[in-house]
Formats: C-alpha cells, structure tokens, sequence
C-alpha cells in the first residue's frame, strides 16, 4: 500500500506501511490537528497556524528518508530492521502535548513526555493497539526511543540529539510558516551526507557547511521568532489567566462546571489520560471566551485580554536585579492592579550548541564530522563560527506588566533611574 500526503515544506510524504498509515488515523494522532505547533506564537505571526500533526508528519518524513537511505548505502553500519521503530517513535515522538502545553504543564504540572509514553505503552489507547500489531512489546520498544533508552544509540540520535530528525523539520516549517527567513538550511545537503557509526550518526567533511549552517540557523530562529517578546507576553496573560480560574475555583464550582467541564480535573488534581486528550487549542479558547462574562473582573478582563491581544509589555532584566521587581510590583498594586495576576517574570535561554560533557547534568551528544581518511572531529573542532556558540547560554529575563503602567510616572522614573532596559519607544527615548 502507499498513502502520499501533500504538504508545503517537504512536498509529497509517502507512507508506504500499513502500520504507520492506522497511526496517522487513531484518534490521539488526530488530535494533534487541534494543537498549534507554536502556540501563542501565532499571535505575533500570524501565519504561524500549523499544527503538531504536520510537524509529526515531517519529522516521519525526514526519519523514513534517513532510513531509507542507510538501508540502502550502509547495510554493514546500519540494521534495517530498525526501521519501522525509529520511523513510528519519530511520528509519535510529539503526540503527549497538550494544549498549550509549555504554559499549561507549568501550571498544572503534567508533561508531555511522560504523557506520549502514556499513551504509546496503555492498553487504552488506539495507538498501543496498532503498535501491538507489530509485537506485544513494540510499545515499550517505540516508548524507549523517546526516553533515550533505546539500546541502539543511532536510532535515539535520530529522534532525539542536536541534529535530529525533529529539528530538521521544525526550523523549516517553523520558518515557512512564521514567515521568517531565519530558519532556512539546505536540508537536501545534510540528508545526503548523514552516516551511521557504531555510536550514533556522523556526516562527511563534504556537508559541514550545511551542518554549520543548520546550527546557525536554530540559533536564530530561538532569538528571533522563539523567544520573541511578544510571543511571551501572551503566556505570561495565558498563565495568568488560567491560575486566576484555578484559583477561583473552588469557591465557583459551580461556575467552572457549567463553562469550563474538561479542565476541572485538573483544577482538583485527579486528571488521567482521557482527561488530558479531552483538552485541544480550541477548547481552551472556547473557555477563555466564556470567561470574558464572568462576574469576577480579573478572571474577565484576564480573558478578555487574551482573546483580544491586548498584550502586557516588559522590561528585560539582569538576576541581580530581581529585588528591584519587588517595588515594580508595589507600583502595579498602587495603580489598582493584582500584581499577583497582571505581572510577570518569563525567562527564556538557550545553548544553540554544545560538545558532549560527561560531568553536566544533562550531556549533549556532540556532532562528529567523518574525514576522507575515516577520521572524525568535533562539529566546533572544524568551524570557528559553530565554536563561537558552543557552550554559550543565549536569552534573556523579562518583567511583564499592564501597558497602561507606561504612563505612570512613579513607574516609568523607577525603570529609567534603575537602568532596566525596555523595547518600549516612550521609555527609552527618555533614557536616551
């Protein structure tokens, strides 16, 4: 049988098993349709709507090209039978997130890994039921790629490692769709010259533009569409809102159980996985619309916020400075807002990329550039651009806060004397 799927970043996407052809149609892979890949993201670019079902479908594609391609050219270094395993754990790898799920799991304290597994290794799942098709213990197998546990460590670099199947697929369709060109990198290139080896995957020295390139292009894309101000102002008003209706519950049941059912086991800790698939983007939007009415003012105008894209906005700050927030926050209290629920603290950093460190508390598997001569080196050995990034944390720490309190003076004259750096015009031409 063959099934070719039509798509923008990697054209045409050929399944041509039986097994993997029922997983694309269980009901938790389908799901994935009604989850935004980016999340708020899509509030800042607006393009941004793709979903974690055709990332999913990418990242197979990508997984079965590889495959395919070391059957074929390296079948002393590389076992096909490890195909089907390495191209299911690579559709699968995504199907435990959650809507918006980084916002949410902090919050709520799920995580989508420990839920992708879940849902691989349950007898209650569609999916298991089709792994099981394969062997009774296929699950655990598919599961262990995904926890790094898998035996053969080139198909856990496949799926998970600083050049991986997944990465290769998100920074394209990430770029294509948010319409930045930060994130382009030629793919063909890199597929060509990716090698199996005893420990892991490798690529020739002919490739290692393509591999510094890709390297650099992630790099960008976190610092320019990831960790985008904006993008981050709507999970600071997303958390915000819903630890307000966590908060409110449990003196409104009542309330909660008329306009937002599926989230109530959450709110009293006793969720399982049927409760957690009942939950996708529009779900949550539908609530956050319903809450727009509610009595409680926060909780209203909280929601009406976020539907609306009224963001807050903020001030970058250094982690010796986190006292001074304190006083931030008084002003916001003065100005009659609950700085408990209309401010923020959101951090985002990143290693763009780093040489394996047995002593760190999570060591990165290395990129190994093979030579003419069979001899490898370190990616960061060989590229002084890649070496200039390597081992270095990139990002930054922001303090959110109501738009309006701009105009406060008591406010505007504590960041300016304080020297806290805003993207805000009206502040920094003072400061200038």
């Amino acid at each position: 049988m063959e099934k070719v799927f039509r798509e923008p970043v990697h054209d045409f996407i050929h399944v041509n098993h039986q097994i993997i052809y029922d997983l694309i149609n269980t009901a938790e892979f389908q799901r994935l349709r009604r989850i935004k890949q980016l999340g708020t993201a899509s509030c800042v670019f607006h393009g941004a709507e793709h979903s974690r079902f055709s990332h999913c479908m990418g990242v197979y594609h990508i997984a079965k090209t590889i495959t395919d391609h070391f059957s074929m050219q390296y079948p002393l270094e590389w076992d096909p039978d490890e195909n089907l395993v390495t191209q299911c754990a690579a559709l699968l790898h995504d199907v435990g997130h959650g809507a918006y799920s980084h916002t949410f799991e902090g919050l709520f304290g799920t995580d989508h890994e420990a839920v992708t597994r879940e849902i691989i290794t349950s007898d209650q799942t569609e999916v298991n039921a089709v792994l099981r098709r394969v062997s009774p213990d296929f699950p655990e197998q598919v599961a262990a790629v995904i926890a790094h546990e898998y035996p053969n460590p080139q198909v856990v670099q496949l799926i998970s490692s600083q050049i991986d199947a997944d990465r290769m697929d998100y920074l394209l369709r990430d770029s294509y769709y948010t319409g930045a060109v930060y994130g382009q990198y030629d793919l063909t290139r890199i597929l060509h010259v990716i090698r199996p080896v005893t420990n892991g995957i490798a690529f020739a020295i002919n490739g290692v533009h393509a591999v510094e390139d890709y390297i650099v292009s992630r790099y960008q894309m976190y610092q320019q569409v990831y960790f985008h101000p904006a993008s981050r102002a709507m999970e600071i008003l997303l958390r915000n809102l819903l630890a307000r209706a966590k908060d409110l519950y449990p003196e409104n049941e009542a309330y909660f159980n008329q306009t937002s059912p599926c989230l109530i086991p959450f709110f009293e800790h006793h969720h399982q996985l049927k409760d957690y698939l009942a939950l996708d983007d529009g779900v949550m939007n539908t609530y956050f619309q319903s809450w727009m009415n509610a009595t409680d003012p926060i909780l209203a105008d909280l929601a009406h916020a976020y539907i609306t894209r009224h963001l807050f906005k903020s001030i970058k700050f250094e982690k010796a400075d986190e006292e001074k927030l304190v006083q931030l926050k008084k002003l916001v209290d003065d100005a009659g807002f609950d700085s408990t629920y209309y401010t923020g603290i959101h951090s985002s950093f990143d290693l763009p990329y780093d040489f394996y460190r047995p002593n760190a508390k999570n060591p990165r598997t290395q990129i190994e550039i093979i030579q003419k001569d069979g001899s490898s080196y370190e990616l960061s050995e060989l590229s002084a651009l890649v070496s200039s990034l390597t081992g270095t944390i990139h990002g930054n720490r922001r303090f959110y806060f109501p738009k309006i309190m701009l105009e406060n003076e008591a406010f505007s004259a504590f960041v300016i004397n304080d020297s806290f750096y805003s993207d805000t015009p009206k502040i920094e031409s003072e400061k200038r």
